[in-house]
């Protein structure tokens, strides 16, 4: 009997998506943390775009609502939400940006994971110890940091330059 490891978004296969997980034995949110004014821009955008695909199932490769991984979630989160151009895998999002310390995260910057030897994973800080991101289990979930999973996984903070919020008046 094979043994299937979760990894996230550079799994080695997509036979993995859809297995149950011990990665999520706390509860998780499924709002966004408050961080800051509730109403500023960066949270009222990403509150929207998390609606949005929220429940969108993990498909490695995938890039639209039919499945998605953790780097087209990011990368379509920064084009939508920022209007800034990501690369399409975690390898390459993590090689740009200022990394950070985790209590200088802000909503909207990038958290990355260690999940294997060569395996990473991204999401997207939304404050109070709390990321969104397409989960390999669960899809497109809010995840704690704090969970004893993620946070042996965790690698370190990105922030990149955004020119400005898409907001639609």
């Amino acid at each position: 009997m094979a043994g299937v490891a979760l990894s996230g978004c550079e799994s080695t296969s997509s036979s993995e998506q859809g297995l149950n997980s011990h990665h999520y034995t706390t509860p998780r949110p499924d709002t966004l943390a408050a961080f800051g004014s509730l109403e500023s821009p960066t949270n009222v955008a990403l509150s929207a775009y998390y609606e949005e695909w929220q429940g969108t199932p993990y498909q490695w490769g995938g890039v639209n609502k039919k499945g998605i991984d953790c780097s087209a979630f990011t990368q379509i989160a920064y084009r939508t939400v920022f209007q800034h151009a990501l690369p399409r895998t975690t390898r390459q999002q993590v090689k740009l940006g200022d990394k950070i310390t985790l209590n200088a995260a802000k909503h909207g910057d990038l958290v990355f994971f260690k999940t294997g030897p060569q395996r990473f994973h991204v999401g997207i800080y939304v404050g109070e110890k709390q990321f969104m991101h397409a989960s390999s289990s669960k899809g497109v979930i809010i995840s704690r940091l704090d969970n004893p999973y993620w946070a042996s996984k965790f690698w370190q903070v990105r922030r990149y330059s955004t020119p400005s919020l898409l907001v639609k008046n």
